[in-house]
């Protein structure tokens, strides 16, 4: 079964990175909005730890995004934790914190399929990456 994915065209490689690429940028260009607009604290519901978790990923998800452009297995591999961890902080703020669900949040929607893309895609691509 991996042989075929160890032979995978460069352009289907290039693409997949391209693809996490930009929707890192997306997500960078979402918190740097919200610090702009509403400070180092741009969630007041939230608690302090969630929202510097949210805040840092301003930095790391850009840093992630620019490590998979350079082509290195360190921006696959930032870039899993980061999906990891991010869905898992959004699922705790939409279930644990506003009391709401899965079915009511877009955007919790569009995280879980793009954290669930990551997560299986990236073993793959790993082995087109430079260490």
């Amino acid at each position: 079964m991996t042989r075929w994915m160890r032979q995978a065209p460069r352009w289907a490689v290039a693409t997949a990175l391209a693809l996490a690429s930009v929707l890192l940028f997306v997500g960078a260009v979402s918190h740097i909005t919200d610090l702009l607009r509403h400070g180092l604290r741009p969630y007041e519901w939230a608690p302090n730890w969630l929202n510097l978790y949210w805040t840092s990923l301003a930095f790391l998800d850009p840093l992630a995004a620019g490590l998979l452009i350079s082509g290195r297995r360190r921006g696959m591999d930032l870039c899993c934790a980061i999906m990891a961890t991010d869905i898992t902080a959004n699922w705790y703020a939409v279930y644990g914190i506003q009391h709401s669900g899965l079915h009511a949040q877009s955007g919790l929607q569009r995280l879980a399929v793009f954290t669930l893309l990551v997560l299986l895609v990236a073993p793959f691509l790993r082995r087109h990456l430079a260490d």
